[in-house]
């Protein structure tokens, strides 16, 4: 079994070329994420059919934010695909109603901190509070995680201060934003190395471009498992 610290965000535009290249990849990895941009393009599909045929952990990245009861009802429909991990949004009020959602199954609620792809600019477009990112970052995780999620979405650069937090504790921590060295950075601000972030403090690193723009997405998978070695 390949080390599933290794996600790969299959970030295509459809289940065909999501199963072509996981075919491509075989046994290198064992774990995929499957994002909005795929779902009008079968992604919940191309989940199951990993899952059940494949054998595959699946971390659907869905970010999901509405009123609670809309959260409850999409989580709770979700959760009949046997799925591993839900992305939500970590306001408190999404979180509960995520759990209630996925009450009875094993999949995982995680909480999105503040997206990796944004700096302090974004924030302030958005008229989000002042303060530094990696502050507001580590409260919004606290928050999550006393409403119950069982994990954040974190970039790297905060992994470690995530998992100082006594709310983490048995709890998961999983980061985008991971570039092997020498990788474009693509649209991601607040990176980091796949080795760097699990010694920060992530339990698993979800990589896309780098390995699935690679000649050989296989090779380029196993370097970065090699790496967390």
């Amino acid at each position: 079994m390949a080390d599933d610290r290794l996600i790969v965000a299959l970030d295509v535009p459809n289940a065909h070329a999501g199963l072509e290249l996981a075919a491509k990849i075989g046994d290198a990895v064992s774990f995929y994420k499957i994002g909005l941009g795929m779902l009008t393009g079968g992604g919940l599909a191309l989940a199951h059919e990993l899952k059940q045929e494949h054998g595959k952990r699946i971390f659907l990245d869905m970010k999901l934010f509405d009123i609670s009861a809309t959260v409850e009802t999409a989580v709770r429909g979700l959760a009949q695909f046997d799925l591993d991990f839900l992305t939500v949004h970590g306001d408190p009020h999404v979180v509960k109603a995520a759990k209630e959602g996925a009450a009875g199954s094993d999949m995982k609620i995680l909480g999105v901190t503040i997206l990796t792809s944004l700096d302090r600019n974004d924030l302030d477009a958005c008229m989000i509070q002042p303060g530094d990112i990696p502050d507001l970052v580590t409260t919004r995780a606290a928050r999550a995680l006393e409403a119950g999620a069982d994990g954040v979405i974190a970039s790297p650069q905060e992994a470690a201060l995530i998992r100082a937090l006594p709310e983490a504790k048995g709890k998961l921590i999983v980061t985008p934003g991971v570039r092997p060295a020498g990788a474009a950075l693509g649209d991601q601000k607040r990176v980091a190395t796949p080795e760097q972030a699990i010694k920060d403090g992530a339990n698993h690193i979800v990589v896309g471009r780098p390995v699935w723009q690679a000649d050989n997405p296989a090779t380029a998978a196993r370097a970065i498992i090699d790496s967390l070695k």
